[in-house]
This record gives C-alpha cells, sequence and structure tokens, in this order.
C-alpha cells in the first residue's frame, strides 16, 4: 500500500469528492494541482473511493504510453483491480470485473469504435494532463459519466478552446509557495541570461518553431553560452538540458562530450529499450547531463536531478512549468534545485513559484492571454520629446555606453569606470536642471527606462552575465546616482551661501 496522503491531499480530496456526491451525470470538474503535488495519487485515490461507493467502473485518460504504466501501477498499490487498453487488447472477457481502465485517448477511440469498450458502464472518467485538447472529442461518448480533469495549468495554449468551454468548475489545490514552503517541493534558484530572440518565428501551434529554434541554439555563441551557465552554476551536478529541436540537443550533446562530461541524448526516435538504458544510466550517474527534446516533461521522475536547464524559448505556459517541475522534486538531501533560463522565459512567464490566481485565468483566459502575449523583447531605445522637456539645460543627453567601454579596454581601464562615467552624467543632467535637492532626486525617477537602457547595454559589453547581476546593477545604479545628485545639489547650496 502507499503511504497516506499528505495533509493537503487529503483536504483537495475530500472537496473534490463531495463535489463528485452530489453531481449529475455529465458533470464536468477541473483540479489544478502543480506538478510533484502528486496528481496521480489524489486521482487515483478518487477512483478507488468512487468504486467503493458506488459500485461503477472508472476511466482514466491519459496522452502517453508511460503515463498509463504509472497510473496502472499507482492504482494497484490501492488494490484497484485495473486494465491499461493499448493496443495488444483486442477483447474484454465478460468474467474480467476490472473496476478501472487506463487508455490513452487514440487507442480508446478505435476500442469504442470496435465495441470492445461500453462506455455505459462506465460512472467517472479522469483525464490526466487535461490541458491537452485531444481529450474533448471522446467526452461526448460518456453519456452516464461525470468528469474530473487534472492539470497543473488549467490554460488552453489554443485561445479558442478555453478550459471553461470544457468543464463547468475549476477546483485550485495548494500553490507552489506553499508546497515549497511545508518541505513538499525543492526551492529553486533561477539564473537568466539575456538572450537575443529577434530571429525566432512562431508556427501554426503558438509556440516558436523548431527550424528558427534550431538555428538559434545550435549557433556557435549559444552553445557557448549555455556551456558557461553549465559550468558556473550546474558543474557537477545532475542536469537536465530542455531543447526545442533534435539537431539542437545532438549539438549539445557533441559539445558537452567533446569537454569530457557524462552526458547522453533523448529524443522521441529513440527506441524504447535504448531509452530505458539511457534513463538508468541518467539515474545511476551521479553528475550525469542529460539533454532532451519533447520526451521528458512529462511521465518522468527522478528526484534527484539537482539542475533544470531551459535552452529553448516557449510560449507555453504549461511546458514551462512542466520543464521546471522536473527538478522540484524534494528529498531529504535534496532542498533546492537550479533554474538556468536561456529563453527569456521568466520574463514572460514570471518566476515559476509566483502565485497564479487560477480561478482568474479559468474564468478570463482571454485576458490572460492577453497578457501573456503582449509581453515583448525591450523596446526601441531612444529618448521621448517629453523627457527631453525635463532637461532644457543639458544638450547632451545620451551617454554611448559600448563606445565608453571600448574606450575604457583601449586604455587598460576597469569596464565599471563606464557605469561611473554614466552615473556621473545623469546626476548633472538632474543637478543643473534643479533649483534644489528635491526637485533634482525627483528627476531622477525619471529616468528609470534610460537607466535600464544603459545597464542593459553594459551588461552586453561584459559579455556573460546573469539577469540577476543585471538587475542588481540597476538597482545599484539608481541607489548611487541619488548619493551624488544629493553630494552635488548641497554642495551647489554652500557655495550659493559662502559666495
Amino acid at each position: 500500500m502507499l503511504n497516506q496522503l499528505y495533509p493537503y491531499q487529503a483536504r483537495d480530496l475530500d472537496i473534490l469528492f463531495e463535489r463528485l456526491e452530489h453531481a449529475d451525470e455529465q458533470y464536468r470538474l477541473l483540479y489544478q494541482l502543480p506538478t510533484g503535488g502528486g496528481k496521480t495519487r489524489i486521482f487515483s485515490e478518487i477512483a478507488n473511493r468512487y468504486n467503493r461507493q458506488f459500485g461503477k467502473k472508472v476511466m482514466v485518460l491519459t496522452h502517453r504510453e508511460e503515463l498509463c504504466s504509472q497510473t496502472s501501477l499507482t492504482l494497484k498499490s490501492l488494490g484497484i483491480r485495473n486494465k491499461v487498453i493499448n493496443s495488444q487488447v483486442k477483447q474484454l472477457a465478460a468474467r474480467e470485473r476490472y473496476a478501472c481502465f487506463v487508455a490513452m485517448v487514440e487507442t480508446l477511440k478505435n476500442r469504442m469504435e470496435s465495441g470492445i469498450i461500453n462506455t455505459d458502464d462506465v460512472g467517472l472518467v479522469i483525464i490526466d494532463e487535461a490541458h491537452h485538447n485531444s481529450f474533448h472529442k471522446l467526452l461526448g461518448k460518456f453519456k452516464r459519466a461525470a468528469i474530473i480533469g487534472v492539470t497543473a495549468t488549467p490554460f488552453s495554449s489554443d485561445i479558442n478552446l478555453p478550459m471553461n468551454k470544457h468543464y463547468r468548475e475549476l477546483v485550485v489545490g495548494e500553490s507552489i509557495g506553499n508546497l515549497i514552503a511545508e518541505g513538499y517541493l525543492a526551492r529553486p534558484s533561477t539564473w537568466r541570461y539575456d538572450v537575443e530572440l529577434n530571429t525566432l518565428q512562431t508556427g501554426i501551434s503558438g509556440d516558436f518553431t523548431v527550424a528558427t529554434s534550431d538555428a538559434l541554439y545550435s549557433s556557435p555563441a549559444m552553445l557557448e553560452l549555455l556551456q558557461h551557465a553549465y559550468q558556473t552554476h550546474a558543474k557537477n551536478k545532475k542536469t537536465l538540458i530542455f531543447n526545442n529541436g533534435i539537431f539542437t540537443s545532438k549539438a549539445v550533446l557533441a559539445r558537452f562530450r567533446d569537454a569530457g562530461y557524462p552526458i547522453r541524448h533523448l529524443d522521441n526516435h529513440t527506441p524504447p529499450a535504448e531509452r530505458a538504458e539511457i534513463l538508468q544510466w541518467f539515474k545511476r550517474t551521479k553528475s550525469a547531463i542529460l539533454t532532451s527534446v519533447s520526451i521528458l516533461t512529462t511521465g518522468f521522475d527522478e528526484p534527484t536531478v539537482q539542475t533544470v536547464i531551459l535552452n529553448r524559448a516557449t510560449t507555453s505556459l504549461t511546458l514551462y512549468h512542466q520543464m521546471i517541475g522536473r527538478g522540484a522534486r524534494r528529498l531529504p538531501q535534496k532542498k533546492t534545485f537550479n533554474i538556468i533560463d536561456l529563453g527569456n522565459n521568466t520574463e514572460r512567464f514570471g518566476e515559476w513559484q509566483t502565485p497564479i490566481d487560477w480561478q482568474e485565468v479559468f474564468e478570463r483566459p482571454e485576458a490572460y492571454h492577453e497578457a501573456l502575449h503582449s509581453k515583448t523583447e525591450f523596446e526601441a531605445h531612444h529618448l521621448t520629446g517629453e523627457l527631453r522637456l525635463h532637461f532644457p539645460n543639458t544638450l547632451q543627453l545620451s551617454f554611448d555606453v559600448q563606445e565608453a567601454h571600448q574606450r575604457a579596454v583601449a586604455n587598460q581601464l576597469k569596464s565599471k569606470i563606464v557605469i561611473r562615467d554614466a552615473i556621473r552624467q545623469h546626476a548633472l543632467m538632474c543637478a543643473d536642471n534643479s533649483d534644489n535637492v528635491t526637485e533634482a532626486l525627483a528627476l531622477t525617477e525619471l529616468l528609470d527606462k534610460e537607466i535600464a537602457w544603459r545597464v542593459k547595454q553594459y551588461a552586453k559589453c561584459l559579455g556573460r552575465v546573469t539577469k540577476n547581476y543585471t538587475e542588481w546593477l540597476q538597482d545599484d545604479y539608481k541607489a548611487r546616482l541619488n548619493i551624488l545628485v544629493a553630494k552635488i545639489m548641497n554642495r551647489r547650496a554652500l557655495h550659493r551661501l559662502a559666495g
């Protein structure tokens, strides 16, 4: 038997089952719980309790063969006699009294058409990874069944097929933040690198195409950045690298293998036997690196993963959470893990552990979709006419960071003098256009975008620096600017008094 449910799992189970007890036929409920929270454990217990209380059969739908096997094993551990409906199942004998079936969508569709499965006997349908739209075409076949969809991200990537179109209500489980605080998930440290994504194009699915992703991420510069990021933040740690294209993943394999690191590659064309061997190697090898494409985001659970590298950009919130979730499993000797983001995904979706109002997303998916896709790269830099009006006594408002950096390098000076000179120029701008320190400090507030631009240019000059460091530079720039402005204004006030 499995261990006892965690308190939050028992609470959610009671809530879900209470809904079922009062549900009519074809009642549709959606349940959200983060990756690593134990969704399979909870819906297996729902199936167990439902079968015992109502004596009706349960159908669990998944979209991957691996998920079918995992779900079947979990059900068996609870004492539930179940049958996986796969391509080998040609008929079901009447004497085989299964309480539960587990099936993939296409396989079940074929078995239903051939008459092997009688949907009238099914009282409850549970859909794992319910955000996938492939399930909806089958739901109408279960005329007498209530339906529970389970997902970590109740948000459809296709805005024309929102989740609230197929489910009546949403039950939200424990948040990522609380699961971390209560010791159920590992705490992340996120390292972000600023990557220019203007060469990427989106395809029919709405995500970035494999072709344009391969062109960017297999380039020497990106492979060098990946290796640098790994060596800086993940060296000798068990690491998963997620890519968008097979070409990129194999380029990563070659790069790291040539550097002497233990690394293997997996994609959806890897034969099952070889895949099993690679996963066993990854499990038992302490500092193993596994680079992959489209295969380890679901149905894969290796708690010893210490670092997840997003060596790709994605517009899919679900994929973002699935990738990071592979490293979030908590162990007695593993309380933290690393996220290395090489696709500006954190800027697009927010920190993985940042709370999301899933009820709001479920009820108003169009607004969330619009907000998600309105986030763009840093705007082209220019000083607005309105900003210039606040600095009439200054002729030169701009500061060429790259030229200043080149000058410093040529003169064998430390690069930090570039930031020093940029701050000094901004401080004089504020002082020259103010009568007192209060006015001067107020002008510094108008320079936020210009400061962000200068810091970004400076970071590019330095090379491979994280966004964490860039943000610290920006905060430090503002603090030093305010101090210098106050010094200049106080000095000028003293000179006026002395004169």
